[in-house]
């Protein structure tokens, strides 16, 4: 399995002929909006730094072909292309991979602001390494993960928290997400405790558009 960022929460995961993007949004680089030939397109939850709705449609239309799968508030509100709803529980093919949906909803940022709902992804194939991409909440930790794509910084997070959820999943692997909150020159504080307390020994500091096999 290949994983590739580009930018923020956004990743691009590659097997031998399965292409499936998560999350494009607002704070993603360019070339992710470039991408070809892939074979679905998967959107955690609604808010715009995790779908772009100026660039994705343009992304849908070099992606005909593409299944695209969301949570059910996304599916039913986002107002272009045809979405299927990704829940709790569901798991869908693409291909070889299968794609189980996680969770219900999107982490509290404050007790005045209504929750939304986030439904993060397993994706798993025979042969290759199960990943998980929770969206923005560390509430729900499946089971058996190998690889961990962590969002590392948010309204809604503490390290402390960060590191207990890196904790409780326990993969073998584990890398940045949700990170464009943080400046260059503060990063350090908050991978350091990643790598310093999370218990995992696999701890990849990937950049806004580093790639990595696993």
């Amino acid at each position: 399995m290949q994983i590739t960022r580009f930018g923020h929460a956004t990743i691009l995961v590659e097997t031998s002929d399965t292409r499936v993007l998560v999350d494009p949004g607002v704070f993603s680089v360019v070339d992710a909006f470039a991408l070809t030939d892939l074979d679905a397109i998967i959107v955690t939850h609604q808010h715009p730094d995790h779908i772009d709705p100026e660039r994705a449609p343009a992304l849908l239309d070099r992606n005909p072909d593409a299944l695209l799968l969301a949570d059910p508030e996304t599916a039913a509100s986002i107002g272009f292309g045809d979405w299927a709803e990704n829940a709790d529980g569901l798991e869908t093919q693409v291909n070889e991979l299968t794609v189980r949906g996680v969770g219900a909803r999107h982490a509290v940022i404050l007790p005045t602001i209504p929750r939304i709902g986030n439904v993060g992804v397993l994706i798993s194939a025979p042969g290759e390494p199960t990943l998980f991409h929770p969206g923005d909440t560390y509430e729900y930790v499946p089971d058996g993960v190998d690889v961990l794509a962590l969002p590392l910084s948010a309204p809604w997070a503490k390290v402390s928290e960060t590191v207990e959820f890196l904790q409780q999943v326990s993969p073998n692997v584990v890398f940045p997400v949700h990170d464009c909150t943080i400046s260059d020159l503060a990063y350090g504080v908050y991978w350091g405790q990643v790598e310093g307390h999370g218990g995992v020994e696999d701890a990849r500091r990937l950049g806004q558009t580093d790639t990595t096999t696993v």
